[in-house]
């Protein structure tokens, strides 16, 4: 048996103790974290985050062989194994600033390993980090005059928020680096046995430590890099007539390419994309690879533009003003079946919306609550409302903003006879009928898509 410890009980945190504590019942899991409140939430009925099949397992494993704790110290001390998932944003501060990873709390929390430790332990790297972050990590963990000795362990992440579940427990792929010494593959071992009792070993990669720390960031670029793709190309359908979904659906079928991520929308979201990529920018310029740096960047530009320019779009269709308009906003999560607003492209489009003086209504099936906390600054200008029927009621317009399987099937004839007429609907995500719509009385603006309107002369689509 041995003791493995989580420090940080996010949204990577807690869904990947909980899978493990249920495959490997012989060992005895913990996660902990400073946020009383959290953990709190995690030895409730009501988890802090959500996840589809998350409370199902953490029901059936909690108590058992899965623990949440504020006693960090406590349990450093105890354990054998420690995955780090603290946060790593990006730095605001300082050289590097918008760009480079700011790794305070990770130093922080490798300091307090030390200090709380007896004995030498396998530290994991779970939190995404710039390449050979390890490197200073081991110098930190080793510099100590305990005679401990610390084998730090990359095992980066590639868990998508809405099926982490899912990804954790049928994963396409594990990825575990160290060093190349003794000592460096017995820990890698040691991490590759956990995951093996679930996980057929074909799918568990084992690489050196920078490898796997630089797969991370690359994976998330490379990702990010295809919707920014699709949404330039959506941005060319809407001055061409094309249909954005005939295109996409056109090159999807080259093999070579496949349909992922050619979803044009209003922009990508969620804690990663951007700050991966923006951390894999800064890593450029620092080895004075500048045109490298510049391709890179240009994603997260892109990004930025689409989400500007979904409100541009759509103060331009509705006679060139939402000023005092109420605009009903589905959805504030970032992605659909999470509850997790970072970076969500729902929240930059609320705070252009409020800048140009609409009433924001924010409708989201778990992501409300996130959403205030996340728009504290402007939340007494925004009303949240979970009924969505209610939220569209005496509005302007509807934008999708949020994928959600629901948004789909709500009653939009019975929405029509409660909106303001002339009523619009700007489809953000391309997940509703706009043909059905338009047949309702829409005037329906899709995403590189011709636009659907009553009027003679349209406006711009999104």
């Amino acid at each position: 048996m041995a003791n493995i410890l989580c420090i940080g009980a996010g949204f990577v945190g807690g869904p990947t103790m909980a899978v493990i504590a249920k495959h490997c019942p012989e060992h005895r899991i913990v996660a902990v974290d400073i946020n009383a409140a959290k953990i709190a939430a995690w030895q409730s009925d009501h988890l802090p985050i959500y996840e589809p099949g998350l409370k199902e397992i953490v029901l059936a494993v909690r108590g058992k062989n899965l623990f949440f704790s504020t006693e960090i110290e406590r349990h450093v001390a105890e354990a054998d194994i420690i995955f780090v998932s603290v946060n790593t944003p990006t730095k605001t501060f300082g050289q590097g600033a918008g760009k480079a990873a700011d790794l305070q709390y990770w130093e922080k929390t490798a300091r307090q390993i030390v200090e709380s430790s007896s004995s030498s332990k396998i530290v994991v790297e779970k939190s995404t980090l710039p390449v050979r972050t390890a490197e200073a990590m081991e110098r930190i963990l080793n510099s100590n005059e305990k005679g401990l000795f610390f084998d730090v362990v990359s095992n980066p992440e590639f868990l998508a928020e809405g099926t982490a579940v899912e990804d954790m427990q049928n994963p396409n792929r594990v990825l575990v680096g160290g060093q190349q010494t003794p000592s460096g593959q017995r820990a890698v071992q040691a991490i590759v046995d956990i995951y093996a009792h679930w996980v057929p070993r074909e799918r568990i990669i084992t690489t050196n430590l920078w490898s796997s720390e630089l797969s991370k960031l690359a994976a998330n670029a490379f990702l990010a890099q295809r919707v920014s793709s699709i949404n330039a190309i959506a941005n060319l359908c809407e001055k061409t007539g094309a249909d954005v979904t005939e295109v996409a659906h056109a090159i999807g079928t080259d093999s070579r390419i496949g349909a992922r991520f050619l979803q044009a929308s209003v922009g990508f979201g969620g804690s990663c994309f951007k700050k991966d990529i923006l951390n894999l920018v800064y890593l450029c310029e620092f080895y004075g690879l500048d045109e490298v740096a510049a391709y890179w960047e240009q994603v997260v530009r892109m990004n930025a533009y689409q989400q500007a320019s979904f409100v541009s779009k759509m103060v331009a269709a509705m006679f060139n003003t939402v000023a005092g308009k109420r605009i009903a906003l589905f959805g504030a999560a970032f992605k659909a079946h999470t509850s997790d607003t970072r970076e969500s492209p729902a929240l930059a489009v609320c705070r252009e919306l409020l800048e140009e003086h609409a009433h924001v209504v924010i409708t989201d099936p778990y992501a409300l609550e996130s959403a205030r906390a996340d728009l504290h600054d402007v939340a007494g200008r925004v009303t949240f409302e979970p009924d969505p029927y209610a939220a569209a009621r005496d509005a302007h317009a509807i934008a999708i903003a949020t994928e959600w399987p629901q948004f789909a099937k709500l009653d939009y004839a019975a929405i029509y006879e409660t909106m303001v007429h002339p009523a619009f609907i700007f489809d953000g995500r391309n997940i509703l009928d706009h043909n059905k719509l338009f047949e309702i009385g829409y005037n329906v603006y899709a995403v590189g898509k011709p636009p659907l309107t009553h009027f003679e002369n349209s406006n711009p689509v999104l």
